[in-house]
């Protein structure tokens, strides 16, 4: 049988795994990655002009809500999937906190089979940490690695006890597998909608302190120190979070966060007209937290750029906004706000914003991606950074609309996603072949 070739040719290939930044071919056979050269001549390949596009390893996005199984009417796999190759990513990590929720073998085994069936990217499943995520009794971790979980997470909610969190430490450390957590103190943060200050008091809403956070990432410290479990902050958005995930890497820890668009680029005043698009736990904070979050980007400090693309029906969140759901979807703009937010700091430093869609998620998740070595699968994102557009949600592939950048003029975008070697999504206007 013929080997499938295709041949990218003059892109601005940048690879951050091996410090590559040049302008080149990329010849995928088969599947995998053949080459990288400065002039490959391939006679048998399929030619894909890419001089003015940046061209990368496929986007990984390690913290998605795909709603299946339980609320197909808000996203299912397939769709979040469409969704994924849009916004140029190439592999997900989908959230446990379904209905029932992924905490056995069985779960995870269906998200494979789902994913496998929709074929347009790779979705790993997060296995949840306790039973039902009720943060009671631990989960057969074991069997849901054997299974294919790539970590665990109760996500959407903090785990509570801390014997229950010292014990999965325990556990999980047999595996080598992270433990995501949702760090928010539920005592403190009980009842709120959005972030506890000013802002909250004025518009007579009630409160997420900052401190929920910060309280569990520093409990949970403790615990990393005494097991030497991997730990993932996930979509942190506070300075003072920040400060303590600097000092801990400082210290060694093994330890590594996220962030998401909107904690980079909206502050708690976007709730002031009370839209529930930007309601969305942790909350949208200050100021000085969105500047402390891109500062921790372009630091080192976060490890990973996320969307938690959490899809919500339109009567919930169309409720006011002390009833309405949290969560925002940006999967298929994600790549411009990124840009976006890391340009009010200065001139983008592309290997900096990559690395952080690529290479680090993949290791944070273990998965052999997110790199262009020759032999590595051929996931590949291929980004128009000039190109300009207007985010339009009704053209979203998501199910759901519940996004605050509808109508925003972005610069940059993904123009064509390929996943083993196939193309998966081609923006229409893009690319002459």
């Amino acid at each position: 049988m013929a080997m499938h070739k295709r041949l990218l040719k003059g892109g601005r290939i940048v690879d951050p795994a091996h410090n590559l930044d040049q302008t080149g071919d990329l010849l995928l056979a088969d599947g995998k990655i053949a080459r990288i050269g400065s002039e490959i001549t391939e006679l048998e390949a399929e030619l894909i002009d890419a001089s003015g596009l940046i061209v990368c390893p496929g986007l990984i996005d390690i913290h998605v809500h795909f709603r299946e199984p339980g609320d197909e009417n808000e996203e299912t796999i397939a769709t979040g999937s469409e969704a994924a190759v849009a916004g140029g990513f190439t592999s997900v990590a989908c959230m446990p906190n379904t209905d029932p929720a992924l905490d056995d073998e069985a779960s995870i085994e269906f998200v494979y089979r789902q994913a496998s069936r929709a074929n347009l990217c790779n979705v790993y499943p997060i296995g949840a940490i306790t039973e039902h995520r009720e943060g009671r009794r631990l989960t057969e971790m074991g069997h849901m690695v054997r299974a294919g979980a790539v970590g665990f997470s109760d996500d959407g909610v903090g785990v509570a006890s801390t014997s229950v969190m010292l014990r999965a430490m325990q556990y999980i450390r047999m595996f080598d597998k992270p433990i995501l957590q949702h760090c928010e103190d539920s005592d403190i943060a009980a009842g709120g909608v959005m972030n506890g200050g000013s802002t909250a008091v004025r518009l007579g809403m009630p409160g997420i302190s900052p401190i929920a956070e910060e309280l569990m990432i520093q409990r949970d410290l403790t615990l990393v120190r005494e097991t030497g479990a991997r730990y993932h902050v996930q979509h942190v958005s506070t300075a003072r979070s920040i400060e303590l995930i600097r000092q801990a890497k400082a210290a060694g820890l093994p330890l590594t966060t996220e962030v998401c668009p909107h904690h980079l680029l909206l502050t708690e005043e976007a709730c002031a007209n009370y839209d529930s698009n930007y309601k969305i736990n942790p909350p949208l904070r200050t100021q000085n937290d969105v500047e402390a979050c891109r500062q921790g980007v372009l630091d080192g400090t976060i490890d990973c750029l996320v969307t938690d693309h959490a899809p919500h029906g339109l009567q919930e969140k169309e409720l006011e906004f002390l009833e309405a759901p949290f969560g925002i979807i940006s999967l298929e703009c994600a790549v411009p706000l990124y840009i976006k937010a890391l340009s009010a700091a200065g001139p983008l430093d592309w290997s900096t914003l990559i690395e952080k869609l690529t290479c680090r998620p993949a290791t944070v998740l273990s998965l052999t991606k997110g790199t262009l070595t020759c032999g590595a699968d051929a996931d590949v994102t291929l980004i128009d950074p000039e190109l300009e557009w207007t985010v339009d949600v009704k053209e979203f592939k998501s199910k759901s609309r519940n996004c605050p950048y509808d109508g925003w003029k972005l610069k940059g975008r993904a123009v064509m996603t390929i996943v083993g070697g196939e193309i998966k999504y081609q923006l229409d206007t893009a690319i002459a072949q």
